[in-house]
């Protein structure tokens, strides 16, 4: 299989074939490498679950460009004129069959809830659908086996949703073009109220609504771009600071990267890199006060209480200069009975400055030298 590109010396070599069976539909992936001669735009004849379909091959891929690799229904075969020619006959018929549908239902009656939309053929005619909406599920039983005496090819009944309906139909929207749905969509995506909501639209049901009586689809369009938008925005009643005052935000413009600020009944359009967010501000400040909460019992170094060690050296400073002056003696630091204890290969050594401010504590004498001194005497 070859796929030309626009470099006519290079050529993209491939086993799996995407095949669109309507003019707006989905792509369905069949295996062709069987077909070197394939290329982009030819039809084919496929395999489905409802039958024999002529198909338009619209991407050639690969097969190491399959994610999930797996098994692909082969083409069967690339259509002829002949294919191409019954297909367009059997479409011309699909208006007529429709109409006798029709009045089949309303001869048996019970069908008064079902709108039937339409009927298709498939290429040679040996299959044609129906296709129908109802606001709730449709036994068709009875209407099934009354149209298949009426047609030699086999029936079938088909139940869609009011989007489906709106893509069949065509017709333009209500912002004055053809629907997207029947041009471009190939997917109906889930729409929510919340979409509406984040982009700031009226909740008006004429203005969210399409036309075939559900949420317009182009309300997704632009959704994830608000949401990125207002993430750098403070919300609606949030306190802000401006350069203006102290003000409330009463509205947000995510588009402008903006939002309105009442600051003493008056109105300003404040920009983001103007605005501070005064109660987070105000929250990471009381934090900031209230001192390290994890090392509340000494031995902090995360720099929260720098303050708190400082104070209470000088108070010990104090203490000892006052002793020195009074003539008291400390006693010395005790120390473990035997090298063995536990914690005594872990104790830090002493330094020589606190060595020699013990010495001064005790008189400015050593302990050996009060050893000798005791022995003379």
């Amino acid at each position: 299989m070859t796929l030309y590109t626009e470099d006519p010396t290079q050529t993209l070599t491939g086993a799996i074939a995407a095949v669109r069976f309507h003019e707006v539909g989905k792509l369905y992936y069949f295996g062709s490498s069987h077909l070197p001669d394939l290329l982009v735009g030819d039809f084919v004849i496929v395999e489905t679950a409802r039958g024999k379909q002529m198909g338009q091959v619209m991407k050639l891929m690969r097969a190491d460009e399959d994610d999930t690799p797996r098994e692909y229904k082969p083409i069967l075969r690339k259509a002829t004129p002949a294919d191409m020619m019954m297909q367009k006959l059997w479409k011309a018929r699909e208006v007529e069959a429709l109409i006798t549908c029709r009045e089949k239902a309303a001869e048996i009656g019970g069908y008064e809830n079902a709108k039937f939309v339409a009927a298709q053929y498939n290429f040679d005619g040996s299959l044609l659908t129906f296709l129908f909406s109802a606001e709730d599920k449709v036994n068709t039983t009875r209407l099934r086996i009354a149209l298949r005496r009426s047609f030699k090819a086999q029936v079938e009944l088909r139940q869609i949703g009011p989007r489906d309906v709106a893509k069949l139909l065509g017709g333009m929207g209500a912002c004055g073009i053809p629907r997207c749905c029947s041009t471009f969509l190939t997917d109906f995506s889930p729409i929510s109220i919340k979409m509406a909501k984040a982009q700031g639209i009226s909740l008006n049901p004429s203005e969210i609504t399409g036309m075939c009586g559900r949420l317009r689809c182009c309300l997704i369009y632009e959704y994830e771009q608000y949401v990125e938008a207002r993430k750098g925005l403070p919300k609606r009643n949030k306190r802000v600071g401006t350069p203006h005052g102290e003000g409330k935000v009463i509205d947000v413009h995510p588009l402008r990267d903006a939002v309105t600020v009442l600051v003493d009944e008056t109105r300003y359009v404040v920009q983001r890199e103007d605005i501070i967010p005064l109660d987070e501000y105000e929250a990471l400040k009381a934090k900031a006060e209230a001192g390290c909460s994890k090392h509340e019992s000494g031995g902090c170094d995360c720099g929260a209480r720098q303050g708190a060690p400082a104070a209470e050296a000088t108070l010990d400073i104090e203490e000892d200069e006052a002793d020195l002056d009074s003539g008291a003696v400390t006693p010395p630091t005790p120390r473990p009975e035997r090298p063995g204890a536990p914690g005594a290969d872990r104790a830090a050594p002493e330094s020589g400055e606190r060595r020699r401010h013990d010495r001064r504590r005790r008189g400015g004498r050593s302990r050996h030298s009060r050893r000798r001194t005791d022995s003379s005497t």
